[in-house]
């Protein structure tokens, strides 16, 4: 399905089929909704299931060359408008997580449950921003190269041999992002906010998901935010792609989370 948002397509799927929860699933960086395609499959046994292709990502449209988490919200308000969906857990891979958080500060009556999967409600520290300037210059020359790099680093060491073709299919995806998603994405993501206040003052449940190997966020940080934030910390062995790397226990945990939901 397509909802068209300011003259941009945003391409949208919906399950329809049951009568449960409604989950929104929001993917990450150099994705689209198609990575959720085996978690939902599970998730849709019980629960009606929106994903989403973000701006600039899968077969959506960009505008313009700065992609803000608002912006990006402001697409998925659009989709469940549509959809005349009033209440819903958000689950948001990495990109994802900052759009859902942004999504819910917005809208918090519409949350029944928020999940970070390999995300945070902090900011960029000043290293990150300068990496993601660094890479918006080095992209445009260089495209290949640092897509590929990008997306076989967010995987531990071990996992980069184990899930050799699993990694090998989401980079071929990954290729498909136009240089302009790309470079917009990354504006967004260097400009976000601290959001550790959509955690701390909701009485929705919220819960974090990590990877002690995560080669983006400090897990000792994600300690910290979900102490601070009240929120139930989930940590996994691997590297940023959990989805992938821990799919099995992630499976459950995901719908222990929206049965407490």
């Amino acid at each position: 399905m397509v909802l068209n948002y300011k003259k941009a397509a945003v391409f949208y799927t919906d399950t329809a089929t049951s009568n449960g929860t409604t989950i929104v699933l929001l993917h990450g960086f150099l994705e689209k909704a198609s990575m959720w395609n085996e978690i939902s499959s599970e998730l849709s046994k019980r629960n009606r299931i929106v994903t989403i292709d973000l701006l600039g990502h899968g077969r959506s449209d960009c505008l313009g060359y700065l992609h803000s988490m608002e912006l990006f919200s402001e697409t998925v308000e659009a989709v469940l408008k549509q959809l005349r969906i009033r209440k819903c857990i958000v689950i948001g891979h990495s990109l994802g997580g900052y759009v859902a958080l942004a999504f819910a500060e917005r809208n918090p009556q519409k949350i029944k449950g928020l999940c970070l999967l390999n995300a945070t409600s902090n900011e960029d520290d000043q290293e990150r921003k300068q990496l993601r300037t660094r890479a918006n210059m080095m992209i445009q020359n260089n495209f290949t190269n640092m897509v590929r790099m990008s997306f076989t680093n967010l995987f531990s060491e071990v996992s980069r041999v184990n899930y050799a073709d699993e990694i090998k299919n989401g980079l071929d995806e990954a290729l498909k992002t136009s240089i302009q998603g790309y470079i917009a994405g990354q504006e967004g993501m260097k400009l976000r906010p601290n959001r550790n206040h959509v955690l701390a003052k909701n009485d929705f449940k919220k819960m974090i998901i990590t990877g002690r190997k995560d080669p983006v966020l400090d897990i000792q940080k994600s300690i910290e935010e979900a102490e601070k934030t009240n929120s139930k910390l989930i940590i996994f062995p691997d590297g940023h792609m959990s989805h992938i790397e821990n799919f099995a226990k992630l499976i459950i945990v995901l719908k222990n989370f929206i049965k407490d939901c």
